[in-house]
């Protein structure tokens, strides 16, 4: 969708890059971009992680990222309805070609500061044991990460979302 209001970002943006909120419409091309930008065969699960439901209901605490090439980087997040004061991103990605310019740092940045104006503590996330990068980078935002056992040298809780898919947590005061 162009045309869309930019917002401000909580930090500085790589060149030619804005951010906006998404639309349903951004669903397609979002999840085509996943395998790639995650290394992964064209046949993988992981875009099942991210349904439309997302880009419908959670437009207003989530943003898209865009340059002239295209989709440069998405935020997918919210805050809990279920725990007040505690906001979870669900998904995020950075097109490869960005990576080490900064463009996640702020997109975590810009959602740290919507969360806390709208009363948010803590941030949340999760990720997989064998995604060392998101471990890295999350580590390096400051969040903890949290488990009741290891994974591959990874803390990890067990059966996280069903049988054998275990996921490291992440968590952070804001």
């Amino acid at each position: 969708m162009t045309g869309a209001s930019a917002i401000e970002p909580a930090g500085p943006l790589p060149a030619g890059i804005t951010l906006r909120r998404p639309t349903e419409y951004d669903h397609a091309a979002v999840v085509r971009v996943i395998p790639d930008w995650w290394g992964l065969p064209a046949a993988s699960h992981l875009p099942m992680m991210l349904p439309r439901l997302f880009f419908q209901h959670f437009s207003d605490t989530s943003f898209i990222a865009t340059d002239a090439a295209g989709l440069a980087g998405f935020l997918i997040g919210f805050r809990s309805t279920a725990q007040p004061g505690v906001a979870y991103i669900h998904f995020v990605g950075v097109r490869p070609d960005l990576r080490e310019a900064g463009l996640a740092r702020t997109l975590y940045e810009t959602f740290f500061a919507e969360a806390r104006a709208d009363g948010c503590h803590r941030v949340d996330a999760i990720t997989g044991p064998g995604n060392r990068r998101s471990q890295a980078f999350h580590a390096a935002m400051g969040f903890t990460a949290t488990g009741d056992m290891e994974v591959d040298g990874v803390l990890a809780w067990r059966d996280y979302d069903g049988p054998g898919e275990h996921r490291v947590t992440f968590t952070r005061a804001i």
